[in-house]
């Protein structure tokens, strides 16, 4: 996972044609938050956002979305979780009376009583695509699996990359039994917003997603809308390193995205 948010961050420290991404369709501002745990203290993390932080955060305003540790070894012991709020200015305004909040104090200083339970925290600010599915969370819909997936789009064709999606991508997903959950773009004016295309699926399984994936990859329509949008780009849509960087995650017990 250092890997994939490293990717978003790179060179910034981490639609529709024209010059910036797409519109967010539904107005909201996301943040999406990596926390690493010191070591031995990913227990008592989670216990510190399932008992006391994800309730301070609603006081404060803000929507909790999900809350995911990646699937298998966690050796980063790490914790993957997504916020949404009207706006930059509503967020800010949550976080400080969240900072400020008696009750997160003592919180935070009970949990620390032994030293900091985490290590460095990573954020980037998101805006939904113009194409985006609303973004529902819905009660547990059974075991599956969720699949964060970041592109790295080539100069200049995030427009493009997003139109792919746009008019094909998204609907071959389905297709092969994926489930488009949220399509993001880095929200503007923050680095990087020109360049990078972030968004979740969900599986049945890992299993499931591989063979999705297969199928989705031998489809002829894929295939002619992958050869269509690189011939009028005039090569790849994304980048050849870590152009396209994908991490299985696994709710949390206290995740209301299941």
């Amino acid at each position: 996972m250092t890997r994939l948010f490293g990717m978003v961050l790179l060179a910034c420290a981490l639609g529709m044609v024209g010059a910036g991404p797409a519109v967010a369709a539904d107005g909201r501002l996301y943040e999406m938050r990596v926390y690493y745990a010191a070591e031995g203290k990913l227990d008592a993390l989670h216990a510190r956002f399932r008992d006391h932080t994800v309730g301070l955060f609603a006081k404060h305003g803000m929507t909790n979305v999900g809350y995911f540790v990646p699937a298998g070894d966690n050796p980063e012991r790490m914790l993957v979780y997504f916020l949404s709020f009207p706006d930059r200015a509503a967020r800010d305004a949550s976080f400080k009376a969240f900072v400020a909040d008696p009750a997160w104090e003592a919180a935070r200083s009970a949990s620390e009583k032994d030293g900091k339970i985490v290590e460095r925290i990573e954020s980037k600010f998101l805006a939904t695509t113009d194409y985006s599915p609303p973004l529902v969370v819905p009660e547990a819909q059974g075991p599956r699996v969720f699949e964060l997936r970041t592109y790295r789009a080539t100069p200049g064709n995030l427009p493009a990359l997003n139109a792919r999606f746009r008019d094909h991508t998204m609907k071959l997903f389905a297709k092969h039994g994926m489930t488009n959950l949220v399509y993001w773009n880095i929200a503007p004016g923050n680095p990087h917003a020109d360049t990078f295309l972030i968004y979740l699926l969900a599986h049945q399984s890992t299993d499931a997603a591989k063979e999705s994936f297969g199928a989705f990859r031998q489809d002829p329509d894929w295939i002619a809308a992958r050869t269509a949008s690189e011939e009028k780009a005039g090569g790849s849509l994304t980048q050849a390193k870590d152009g396209v960087v994908s991490q299985f995650l696994v709710p949390t017990d206290y995740s209301p995205l299941k």
